[in-house]
């Protein structure tokens, strides 16, 4: 989904694209429930330190180093994405998500902060906040239902304590091979929630938002797309990135 966005993105985001990308994967592979713990915290302290020393225009990491040099490119910008890399390292911690209310916040200094930066250094009065919060809670949530039962059998759970108390189902529930009928119900209304919030960030964005940022539009319709039962594969997605990228392309003002 991430290559597809990047391959269809307007030629001023590629950039930008490249060098957040390449940070999302350095941490999403330290975020996944097979990694060694211990050595996940470890790196991923050191990789709190590498996004304080790149908003202080200080970086050491070549991926940093790509970013800074970028045009635009100044230290406080890269400020979100320490509290993206301190989110991430409280998820690898195993604290759980309490409440309901505290997912969408999380979700969006994870996935959205990124996101928000990229666009600030592709082009700087492009709106982007409501989309990229949409689309990191979507996919929050998409990875949950993806992940949720190898996040269980690491000590870790993906989804709001609450909603699971008042659901019925406990930790067991989640780790087990089978889903019972209390836990395929909440993976329904989970997978509804993911695709509203993928609704609502195509949806979002101002048609010369949609022009500059048409990465986020093929990020919502390859998310959407993956939660159906056949999602598109091969050159099927490929047609569905560059259909989306190519109508936010296209997109007029309204007068």
């Amino acid at each position: 989904m991430r290559h597809l966005s990047w391959l269809f993105a307007a030629p001023a985001a590629r950039p930008p694209l490249l060098g957040v990308y390449a940070l999302q994967a350095e941490w999403n592979a330290l975020m996944d429930p097979r990694t060694e713990r211990s050595a996940a915290q470890i790196k991923l302290g050191w990789w709190q330190e590498e996004m304080r020393r790149l908003a202080d225009a200080a970086p050491v990491h070549p991926i940093s180093l790509y970013l800074a040099a970028l045009p635009g490119a100044a230290g406080e910008r890269f400020a979100p994405l320490v509290a993206a890399i301190d989110a991430a390292a409280v998820e690898v911690s195993g604290a759980p998500l309490e409440c309901a209310a505290d997912l969408a916040p999380h979700a969006r200094r994870l996935r959205a902060n990124p996101l928000v930066v990229a666009a600030c250094l592709s082009d700087a009065r492009a709106d982007v906040h409501a989309c990229a919060g949409a689309l990191a809670v979507a996919e929050y949530l998409a990875h949950a239902l993806e992940e949720y039962r190898q996040e269980a059998r690491a000590g870790r759970v993906a989804f709001a304590v609450d909603e699971l108390l008042a659901a019925g189902i406990d930790n067991a529930a989640l780790a087990a091979e089978q889903a019972e009928p209390r836990l395929k119900a909440y993976l329904a209304s989970l997978r509804e929630r993911a695709l509203a919030q993928y609704a609502l960030a195509a949806g979002s964005l101002a048609p010369r938002e949609q022009r500059a940022q048409r990465h986020l539009t093929v990020l919502a319709a390859l998310g959407a797309a993956r939660l159906h039962q056949s999602p598109p594969r091969g050159l099927r997605s490929v047609y569905l990135a560059w259909s989306t990228a190519r109508r936010a392309a296209l997109a007029r003002d309204v007068k």
